[in-house]
């Protein structure tokens, strides 16, 4: 390994697993007035904003000159003099599953990822309560607590298990989302909803899930899982083969073997032309 990287990810656990224990110092125990509503169906809390700042301050005393891409507001002065167009940039969610969170549902995960010229490098996932820790660095194949993971291997339809998730934040999308849901669950075992995405890519990475699809995601909620997938042996794309799932937020992962399949079954009902943008 790159001795670069090699840093990297070295603080990427480091911060990943910080937050993870502040994020299980609550849990069970957020009130009400812990939460605010950023948007429709879309909160945050104050462990949010506690584990996004172990998360900043430690990549900012390791790595200065970063820009970093978070899923909680930050100070101007945070990216102060930085180009947000910058070869090196974090990606950082210091609380997947924010809903699940405040209901003490058990799916949830601190997750960030590097990009360096354009590309993911590096990535870590913290799932604090199954003491889950995944990782990845280009070229160096995948890992859950340091054992290698692999993408499954299945190709038949009627034995696989998909993963999914809502268009929360776009429920104008609604409507055709649930054509998609019904293609893949007329065909597959089973498809489930966790509402955690940078888990459910994890657990494609893993071959807990066979595939994954959902719409508008934000970067920060992909980044990680991305190349968890790719250096599991898995495939990850927008909805219609092509790269642009960071900026369009719309992903298809799968095991490899589907990911045809998959792309096959969205394409016939999303149209290529059609306006599936964030709100």
């Amino acid at each position: 390994m790159p001795p670069i990287l090699q840093k990297e990810l070295e603080v990427a656990k480091t911060v990943a697993q910080a937050a993870g224990q502040i994020v299980m110092a609550s849990y069970a125990r957020v009130a009400e007035s812990d939460v605010d509503q950023k948007g429709s169906n879309d909160y945050v809390t104050v462990v949010d904003h506690a584990s996004q700042k172990i998360i900043v301050d430690g990549l900012r005393r390791a790595f200065p000159d970063d820009y970093i891409v978070a899923e909680e507001s930050l100070a101007p002065e945070v990216n102060a003099g930085r180009d947000p167009r910058a070869s090196r940039r974090w990606y950082i969610d210091p609380l997947d599953g924010t809903t699940n969170y405040i209901h003490a549902y058990p799916v949830f995960a601190v997750t960030l990822a590097l990009e360096i010229d354009g590309r993911l490098m590096v990535a870590v996932t913290n799932a604090p309560r199954d003491r889950e820790l995944f990782h990845a660095v280009r070229g160096q194949g995948a890992f859950m607590n340091d054992v290698p993971m692999h993408a499954s291997r299945l190709s038949n339809h009627n034995r696989i298990l998909l993963g999914t998730g809502f268009p929360f934040r776009a429920r104008h999308l609604l409507d055709i989302y649930l054509k998609s849901f019904a293609h893949f669950f007329n065909q597959a075992r089973g498809v489930r909803r966790g509402g955690a995405a940078a888990l459910d890519l994890a657990y494609v990475a893993a071959g807990r899930l066979d595939g994954f699809w959902e719409l508008t995601l934000s970067p920060w909620d992909i980044a990680a899982g991305v190349l968890l997938i790719e250096e599991a042996g898995g495939r990850v794309t927008d909805f219609f083969g092509g790269d642009t799932y960071l900026e369009s937020g719309h992903v298809i992962a799968t095991n490899g073997l589907l990911h045809e399949w998959m792309c096959d079954g969205i394409g016939g009902i999303f149209p290529r032309d059609g306006n599936y943008s964030r709100p």
